[in-house]
């Protein structure tokens, strides 16, 4: 579908999902922050949630200013994915054990490794810039620096909640490797400290949502929350390059004999210009999307911040990456470059309740039936994960045709969560 646009006080809300099936209190979000002054666009995405301040699946366009609220509190969170050369006849009939190696490779919940992660010692791993990185630490809100250690040491782990590791299959049998984390607990501290320091600014308390509180251009607030933004936003991918490694090693290990490549051929049907159907052949390497930060973007003339919260960037032929539930397919897609949602596409199927909502309404024997064929956690620690917690993915995906191509589809035979 296109987008539906809905009126809005300072700019027209773009909606790519019909509003009536939208939750009033996320309604009124948007419709909040349509109010603020800076504002230059709003678009909505398909998996549109109710969220702190702004919601979750929409991308935010400013000029001169940015929100912390509009990032969230999870600054930097995404996903990375590749296909190995692996297939599903490769696979044991038993996948507990590889799903327990995974465990104990890459802490989860608010676990940490004992010893910080030596990247020089990962598998061909990007080193360029980690020194760098570490030393701006030292630049960072000095109410958050005594979170060091704890910082350094979970680098490289998995977190709770949505967060999760997975083996997947795509519709040809390939196995995929595929996982979504953020900047973990620093990430979280940073974006909480910044949102109450944005609240106290006198330019933010006539705001009809003070959770709307927005940092000015050209100002020390401003500049620290950058700061303190983009480095937990490299801290985030960082995370995800260790993790996807030490991955990538159990994979190694287990599968000796098959020798595991992890830069396999990607082809999908795509139509040219005389609209004929023909294989297109993609290597990527690993796929890796924030959807949860800022961005600084240039539209119709116009130098913008914008931010996805809860959203993808989906420039022309860009690689993203669209997870469904743990017990639901995810895709693999390219970006369309549709500049009427700035460039941007869901970030997943999006909650249609809340956590506390999935928890009393199911059971962990619901959440066994709808895992059935999954090797993950099914017991009531994680009920709030439940698929049917989650928008259909298929619906979400169908709203977006616009946005993106799907290039693979894949679904789960391991999922590990926190």
């Amino acid at each position: 579908m296109s987008y539906v646009e809905v009126p809005g006080a300072q700019v027209p809300i773009r909606m790519w999902t019909d509003p009536s099936t939208v939750e009033g209190v996320a309604m009124q979000q948007l419709r909040n922050v349509a109010t603020l002054p800076w504002i230059k666009g709003l678009a909505v995405m398909p998996d549109v949630h109710y969220g702190k301040g702004a919601t979750v699946g929409s991308v935010i366009a400013m000029s001169g200013a940015v929100c912390p609220a509009a990032v969230g509190v999870d600054i930097g969170c995404g996903m990375s994915a590749v296909k190995t050369s692996l297939t599903a006849d490769d696979l044991p009939g038993d996948l507990s054990r590889l799903r327990s190696r995974i465990e104990q490779t890459i802490p989860v919940g608010r676990g940490m490794h004992d010893d910080p992660v030596d990247p020089g010692r990962l598998h061909a791993f990007p080193t360029a810039g980690w020194d760098d990185f570490w030393s701006r630490f030292g630049g960072v809100a000095e109410a958050v620096k005594f979170r060091q250690e704890r910082a350094v040491k979970q680098m490289g782990s998995l977190g709770s909640g949505n967060h999760f590791i997975e083996f997947c299959l795509d519709d040809e049998g390939s196995v995929w490797l595929m996982l979504h984390s953020g900047s973990r607990n620093i990430g979280k501290e940073l974006a909480e400290y910044h949102i109450g320091e944005a609240r106290k600014l006198p330019h933010n308390q006539d705001l009809i949502d003070r959770d709307l509180a927005v940092f000015i251009a050209d100002t020390p607030q401003m500049a620290a929350y950058r700061h303190d933004l983009f480095w937990a936003q490299e801290y985030a991918k960082y995370n995800r390059a260790i993790m996807m490694a030490l991955f990538q090693d159990v994979v190694r290990k287990e599968f000796r004999k098959a020798r595991p490549v992890f830069e396999s051929v990607i082809r999908c049907q795509q139509e040219d210009a005389q609209g004929h159907m023909r294989t297109v052949e993609y290597r990527p390497g690993v796929i890796s999307c924030h959807h949860n930060y800022v961005s600084e973007e240039r539209y119709e003339g116009m130098d913008l911040l914008v931010t996805r919260k809860g959203a993808i960037s989906a420039g022309s032929g860009e690689w993203g990456i669209i997870p469904g539930s743990m017990g639901t397919e995810s895709y693999i897609v390219r970006g369309l470059g549709n500049p009427e949602s700035f460039n941007s596409a869901s970030h997943g199927a999006g909650r249609r309740m809340s956590r506390n909502a999935a928890k009393k309404r199911f059971s962990a024997r619901d959440l066994e039936e709808q895992t059935r064929g999954v090797e993950c956690r099914k017991d009531s620690g994680v009920v709030d994960e439940i698929p049917a917690a989650y928008k259909p993915i298929g619906q979400v995906m169908e709203q977006q045709r616009d946005l993106v191509q799907v290039v693979a589809k894949l679904k789960q035979v391991i999922c590990v969560k926190g």
